[in-house]
């Protein structure tokens, strides 16, 4: 079964088994499936139906900016504990091709699922899985993620350490591949909100040019991950 939602590619896997009340047991696996575009360590949420860490279209909370701009997800799961969220971060970065697998509960509370990690090198780009309806049957589901810009720093492509919200640049290149001397390509975004990230410039000059970022290699074309979420009792 195949079906488009919200622009996320779903396939889900349904057995007969019908929802339980109280506790589910969820298990989620996430992929990257970048070529050279690392997640920081994951925010994986089961959260009530008013909570989100992002929306596209609107303006990036500051918790949202802090992980966007330098993978601090602190402020995001404090909010979404003061709301009775089950949080859980299986903690370091997840390189191209690695795989993360997370277990968390889910309640008749807790019927949401959000995902979240920056993208590195970007300077505020995000993985984001925004508040889907944890199925109520039993199964397996996959789920294909976009790479999101928080829309609030520009993309100037410039490693320079910067990671604290408001700081312009990039904190590093995980991978090893960054350059430097960058004079920054470009100013700040034609759209602020929370958008689809329009991926990387970059150019072949490591030690100039306008970015600090390989063409060759950091450029993607989403989705950027995959997840693959199992619903038990």
């Amino acid at each position: 079964m195949k079906k488009l939602i919200t622009g996320l590619l779903i396939a889900g896997s349904l057995s007969s088994v019908s929802a339980v009340a109280g506790d589910r047991h969820i298990s989620v696996e996430v992929t990257n499936l970048t070529n050279a575009i690392t997640f920081t360590p994951l925010l994986v949420s089961a959260h009530n139906a008013d909570s989100h860490i992002f929306q596209i279209g609107h303006t990036a909370s500051f918790s949202l900016q802090a992980m966007a701009e330098g993978g601090d997800t602190s402020y995001l799961i404090t909010d979404l504990a003061a709301a009775g969220a089950n949080n859980n971060e299986p903690g370091g970065m997840l390189a191209p091709g690695e795989i993360a697998s997370i277990e968390l509960m889910a309640n008749k509370h807790n019927r949401y699922l959000s995902v979240g990690a920056m993208l590195l090198p970007t300077n505020d780009g995000f993985v984001g899985l925004d508040a889907i309806s944890i199925p109520r049957k039993n199964g397996t589901y996959t789920y294909y993620l976009n790479g999101y810009d928080a829309g609030t720093e520009a993309n100037d492509e410039i490693i320079n350490g910067g990671g604290a919200p408001g700081a312009p640049g990039i904190p590093g290149a995980p991978d090893g591949n960054g350059g430097a001397g960058g004079s920054g390509v470009t100013g700040a975004d034609h759209n602020g909100k929370v958008h689809v990230h329009r991926g990387i410039v970059g150019d072949t000059d490591s030690e100039g040019g306008v970015s600090d970022l390989d063409s060759t290699i950091h450029q993607w074309i989403n989705p950027v991950a995959k997840i693959v979420v199992t619903v038990g009792n």
